[in-house]
């Protein structure tokens, strides 16, 4: 039998780095509510006292980005008085514009559907699914995503009184032969006001969030739970602890149990394909897992700017999958198209909201057409085209 123990976290709305990716989709947001066709590529850092805005945004209408900031600081829970505001802002680079506007491809005069636009940036994008749970994510990070969504709406609704916005939380739990049995280890860090004692903040947390969010894979008396464990926190937020755009990418993703190209989500239109191609790869490798070919699996999907089609696809269900991934591949680039401009169509990335991406997770909600397994039945014709030939 083998044993091993696996961990995930998630922060709060307002921890300094949520803070700031959802400042910076609050932002992508209101420019794509004018003009669809926006190029954005925004960045955020928040520390004490100031909030800084900085990137590139390309919008044909004018948009007072300072109101977005304070709006986003009143509904975390904090006072935008309490913050000096700036907006360092340019235009998308004409060179970048450029190579997105038309692709390699078409600039080689190869006509292909969806081959106008190439991709805004180059890197690998990784997508992930696994059937231990139904979010098809770890279960350390559903549950940690859990904590900190009930701590948010707990503390905003003055379910439990004396709590400030900035908080996260962690879980380990303990893995039988790859699968979940029991929580090992339970880490939340709140910030409080200075009244609040260690004893109440712990009957707080285990009474209002943990007894909640644990009962449907409860802990057990020998569960570690540690309830603001440095002691004490009073202090929190920007004023604590620099925040930046994109420096939760484990958060965002799958926990750390699978690869990340290192490009972040928040503040970025869907041309960047840190963002669709990353979101793609996550609707593929769902597919692949609800359709029961394997119980996980990894998507990996490489981009050239400035170019169309991807340079590299590739498959991988860490011996798991019933199917060859090779199969799985052929499958895949069947049935689903991995240009960007098709991506944008297909995913609807120009019409969604994604001020509600940034906090709990990119992949935790079925309202994201990516979540949408809605090709299953295209999907498993194909696999079964290539399987009977293998035969």
């Amino acid at each position: 039998m083998t044993i091993k123990y696996l961990t995930a976290e998630s922060v709060c709305a307002g921890h300094p780095d949520k803070l700031c990716d959802l400042i910076s989709d609050s932002i992508l947001d209101a420019c794509l509510t004018k003009d669809k066709a926006s190029r954005v590529a925004c960045e955020v850092l928040a520390t004490k006292g100031r909030i800084i805005v900085a990137g590139e945004i390309s919008c044909s209408e004018k948009l007072n980005l300072k109101d977005v900031v304070k709006s986003v600081l009143v509904d975390v829970g904090y006072k935008p008085t309490d913050f000096k505001i700036s907006v360092y802002l340019q235009k998308q680079s004409t060179d970048i514009a450029q190579a997105v506007d038309t692709a390699l491809e078409a600039r080689q005069r190869i006509k292909e559907p969806y081959g106008t636009i190439g991709a805004g940036d180059q890197g690998t994008m990784y997508g992930y699914a696994t059937n231990e749970t139904k979010e098809m994510l770890p279960l350390p990070l559903v549950l940690s995503h859990k904590i900190v969504k009930r701590l948010d709406k707990v503390r905003k609704g003055k379910i439990i009184k004396g709590y400030f916005p900035d908080g996260k939380a962690q879980v380990t739990i303990e893995y039988k032969n790859n699968q979940p049995v029991r929580v090992k280890t339970i880490v939340v860090s709140v910030q409080h006001q200075a009244y609040k004692r260690q004893a109440e903040i712990e009957q707080d947390i285990i009474e209002d969030v943990l007894w909640q969010v644990f009962e449907d894979f409860p802990f057990d008396e020998d569960t570690n739970i540690l309830i603001n464990p440095s002691g004490r926190f009073v202090v929190g937020g920007p004023t604590a602890d620099t925040g930046l755009t994109g420096r939760k990418l484990m958060v965002d993703t799958y926990g750390g149990f699978t690869a990340h190209g290192g490009g972040a989500f928040s503040g970025k239109d869907p041309t960047k394909v840190d963002r669709s191609g990353a979101y793609m790869a996550r609707h593929i490798a769902k597919h692949i897992v609800w359709c029961d070919y394997a119980d996980k699996c990894e998507v990996s999907i490489s981009y050239a700017i400035g170019k169309a089609n991807p340079v590299a696809f590739s498959i991988n269900t860490f011996g798991t999958g019933n199917v060859s991934d090779s199969i799985l591949e052929q499958a895949a680039l069947d049935v689903f198209n991995l240009k960007p401009a098709a991506i944008i169509e297909y995913l609807q990335l120009r019409d969604i909201h994604y001020a509600d991406t940034a906090v709990y997770g990119h992949f935790d909600s079925w309202l994201f057409p990516w979540e949408d397994v809605k090709r299953y039945k295209e999907f498993n014709q194909a696999v079964s085209k290539y399987d009977n030939r293998e035969d």
